[in-house]
């Protein structure tokens, strides 16, 4: 049950992977199941993201009730796009990859691939650029959960002992 709430958090924006790892690794997951299970989550909404958000959020900011957030999410969009197209250059998607990976809110699948798709990036660059910084996210998440997991508990067990 808790590889299935941990799915479902990584496909949460904004939390995404990011929040499932150290959720799963609280719960003394395994971490060769967990890892898939939090990459697959995360990665699900991104074809979605990719061919349809940029369309339903124009569609929607003129809108009365959802318009001031749509365009809030459209401005996030176009912003993190120039970032990556100013930073990136021709490396394009090594920025996007590295926008992805490093483990800030706003930064992960979900504004990623809505800022490939205002760049008209591509899909299947797109895709494989944000997969490889799920990954990289995953890997700093996961290690630094541990780390902290095991100070916290080395911490509580010698002053236990004392």
């Amino acid at each position: 049950m808790l590889y299935l709430v941990c799915f479902l958090i990584s496909m949460v924006p904004i939390i995404e992977l990011r929040g499932a790892v150290p959720f799963g690794i609280a719960n003394d997951l395994n971490p060769f199941v967990l890892f898939p299970i939090c990459i697959i989550g995360n990665m699900l909404p991104v074809p979605l993201i990719y061919f349809f958000a940029r369309k339903v959020l124009i569609w929607g900011q003129d809108k009365k009730f959802i318009g001031k957030f749509f365009t809030w999410c459209i401005k996030k969009g176009e912003k993190g796009g120039e970032k990556l197209q100013k930073k990136g250059g021709k490396g394009l998607f090594i920025a996007l990859m590295l926008f992805v990976g490093i483990p800030l809110p706003g930064t992960g699948a979900w504004t990623g691939t809505l800022a490939a798709s205002f760049l008209n990036m591509g899909f299947k660059r797109s895709v494989i650029a944000v997969i490889c910084g799920v990954l990289i996210a995953g890997i700093i998440m996961g290690f630094g959960t541990y780390m902290v997991k095991m100070g916290a508990g080395g911490i509580f067990s010698l002053m236990a002992n004392s």
